[in-house]
């Protein structure tokens, strides 16, 4: 009797089943955390890079078979840096059939005269580009602003902000803005960027290299990327189970006494005690 012949996962499956993934991955994040509502007028901030094109991309997927309504319009900032091309984002998303609005302002050169040569520009870059959507979308009825960020950049955030600024915090799946005025998703939240890069790839999406930030190769960002990365070489599944974690916090084992009140915290009385002790065992 003949051996059956191994099944072999051609290319279309393999990209079909990381289209799954993606597709579960943001449904999942979008139900968790609750980020997208009935009705809901969502503005997909789009960069031109991988993540924002793979965000825009899974949002109109699920779009078209979600529960509820709502509705996608693509935002892209203009920011006139030089050899921009203009025509990429409008003809892909003209070709696409997708509402967009392409908002120009002139950051570029704002930031490179602020900023000293050789120095990081990310943070003014960042806060100028914020306004500049912030203020388009509360003019224009938005209910929810969704960024491309991924797994990746939210566990990188974290050990930034443990490292430089010596707090415990990440970027946050969903957040409210803090002029209270705007919620801010990120729907990407459980995807890893090397799915997210495969995917754009398959895509073919026109991806537009940023010749600002994207021009800086020693930022800190990046070697805390680079130790991940070590890490998960190391032992496969770290930033999975880092990840998990920032979603199973117990602040009476860590040291914030602004989160427990470690000063009132004192033995139980005897019955109490004996209470507990009985249920636990």
């Amino acid at each position: 009797m003949s051996a059956q012949p191994e099944f072999i996962r051609t290319p279309a499956a393999e990209a079909d089943k990381l289209a799954t993934r993606l597709r579960r991955q943001v449904g999942q994040a979008i139900g968790d955390f609750g980020m997208i509502e009935d009705g809901d007028k969502v503005m997909v901030c789009l960069s031109g890079g991988k993540d924002s094109y793979t965000l825009l991309d899974i949002l109109l997927q699920l779009q078209a078979k979600a529960p509820v309504h709502f509705e996608l319009i693509a935002v892209n900032l203009d920011q006139k840096q030089p050899d921009f091309p203009e025509h990429v984002l409008p003809d892909y998303l003209t070709a696409r059939g997708v509402p967009f609005h392409i908002i120009e302002q002139d950051t570029y050169s704002t930031v490179t005269r602020v900023i000293p040569e050789g120095k990081t520009m990310c943070s003014l870059c960042s806060r100028l580009r914020r306004g500049a959507l912030y203020s388009w979308a509360a003019a224009n009825g938005i209910t929810k602003i969704a960024l491309g960020h991924h797994r990746d950049d939210i566990l990188a955030t974290f050990f930034l902000n443990m490292f430089y600024q010596a707090q415990l915090k990440a970027m946050p799946p969903k957040l409210r803005s803090d002029d209270g005025r705007h919620v801010v998703i990120r729907p990407l939240a459980y995807c890893k960027e090397a799915d997210i890069a495969e995917y754009a790839a398959q895509q073919q999406f026109p991806i537009i290299p940023c010749n600002l930030c994207g021009s800086q190769d020693n930022l800190q960002r990046k070697a805390i990327q680079r130790m991940l990365a070590e890490w998960e070489q190391v032992q496969p599944g770290r930033s999975e189970n880092i990840f998990r974690a920032l979603g199973h916090v117990s602040p009476s084992q860590l040291a914030d006494r602004t989160l427990f009140d470690f000063a009132a915290l004192s033995t139980l009385p005897a019955g109490a005690a004996d209470e507990i002790a009985i249920t636990q065992a």
